[in-house]
């Protein structure tokens, strides 16, 4: 989370000025068919569902969904295993030649960017990163907490191309008073259109950093749509919320972003434990930003059989946020006993990275393999579910239970 000192705090400034341009702006922004209607989201749907046939769909008026575990043991994920979250509606996207991202706020030179003259302005850059929605295993919490009931399958790693948001920044030429970017795009909240969805930022210095890309490919592919095509943030190690998609605005603000979703307790985590049922002070929360330690075992699944004198290979991947990834260690017994696994090298630093041990089982009956990540200052997945209002950043030890079967 956030560890800097409280910043400046802005006063929402609305973004039209009077009832005729507010009528025709929203108009240009809420999605649209050919014909001019609303995208009804069961079109949406049927069209998830036949691009990610494996993926559990979450009962939401946004499309939110995920693959079962099965479908996340690859090294890169692919965009059809690939995870999808929503605030609100998916915009319809016109002609990638016609987009246009827009550069103000506290900057010397405003500027706007058209997807060619990005590709052609500034040093195109691929890395691999891990996206994780900080909801990933909120189903895990109990009692329930606020928010979609994720399962563990909220999270993938992809190669994104793009350029540096930092490039595109310094073009215009940041001021002295920028401390946040503020990000936004036009998908707009199912029950009240005149509402973005979802506009969050970075703090300037995290905006400023290489990793940071304005992102147009995903594995060497277009940027597809569900996954915020044609432009969207990609910030390594930061939650899913501040990889904003379908990215048409960047507004540097001389004070802590206050777009929708940014205050309250949205994206936060307390400062000091809070009890279930207690009252939530939105100003003992802090905004989310390097994410935590954790580990996702992919094989075996759950419910497996193994027979007694066989050796189990327990195989996943390891990953963390800002601080790097030291090691992953299993266990057979329901953390008992301990081994380290062997950790391959990731595709750069803000990848996940495949661990792998072989586990002799010699006692039959019910099992219950566990996977432990730490990170290199010491840090390490918790044996029990840190409990939070919000269900945000769930990184307790992975479980997997199965049966070994007597030889």
């Amino acid at each position: 989370m956030d560890r800097g000192g409280a910043l400046p705090q802005c006063r929402r400034v609305p973004m039209f000025r009077n009832g005729g341009s507010q009528a025709a702006a929203l108009a240009r922004l809420l999605p649209r068919t050919e014909n001019g209607r609303l995208t009804p989201a069961s079109t949406e749907l049927a069209r998830l569902r036949a691009l990610k046939p494996g993926l559990h769909v979450h009962d939401d008026p946004a499309l939110n969904a995920e693959p079962p575990i099965a479908l996340l043991g690859e090294a890169i994920t692919p965009a059809e295993a690939f995870f999808v979250r929503n605030n609100g509606d998916v915009p319809v996207v016109g002609r990638e030649d016609d987009w246009v991202l827009t550069i103000d706020g506290e900057v010397e030179r405003p500027a706007r960017w058209t997807l060619a003259a990005l590709r052609e302005r500034f040093e195109t850059v691929t890395l691999t990163a891990v996206l994780e929605c900080a909801g990933n295993g909120r189903s895990q919490f109990s009692p329930a907490t606020d928010g979609l009931p994720w399962r563990l399958g909220a999270v993938g790693c992809a190669r994104w191309t793009g350029v540096r948001l930092a490039d595109v920044l310094a073009d215009a030429g940041v001021r002295p008073g920028a401390v946040y970017a503020g990000h936004h795009s036009p998908d707009r909240l199912i029950a009240d259109p005149s509402r973005p969805a979802l506009s969050r930022g970075l703090p300037i210095a995290k905006a400023l950093a290489p990793e940071t890309l304005v992102a147009f490919a995903m594995n060497g592919e277009p940027l597809p749509r569900l996954h915020g095509g044609p432009l969207r943030i990609v910030a390594p190690g930061f939650p899913g919320s501040a990889w904003q998609k379908w990215l048409d605005r960047v507004e540097l603000r001389p004070c802590e972003h206050d777009g929708e979703k940014m205050g309250g307790t949205n994206y936060r985590l307390p400062t000091a434990p809070v009890a279930p049922g207690e009252p939530l002070d939105p100003s003992r929360f802090a905004v989310i930003t390097d994410m935590p330690v954790k580990s996702l075992i992919t094989a075996p699944l759950e419910g497996f059989t193994v027979t007694c004198g066989e050796r189990l290979t327990v195989a996943g991947f390891g990953w963390s946020g800002a601080i790097p990834l030291a090691g992953v260690r299993v266990s057979g017994d329901g953390g008992v006993n301990w081994q380290d696994a062997t950790l391959e090298d990731g595709d750069g630093p803000f990848a996940w990275r495949r661990f792998s041990a072989d586990l002799v089982v010699a006692q039959p009956g019910a099992m219950s393999v566990l996977a432990q990540a730490r990170d290199v200052q010491g840090q390490v997945q918790p044996l029990e579910i840190v409990w939070n209002p919000r269900g945000y950043c769930n990184n307790q030890v992975h479980r997997v239970a199965g049966t070994a079967r007597e030889g």
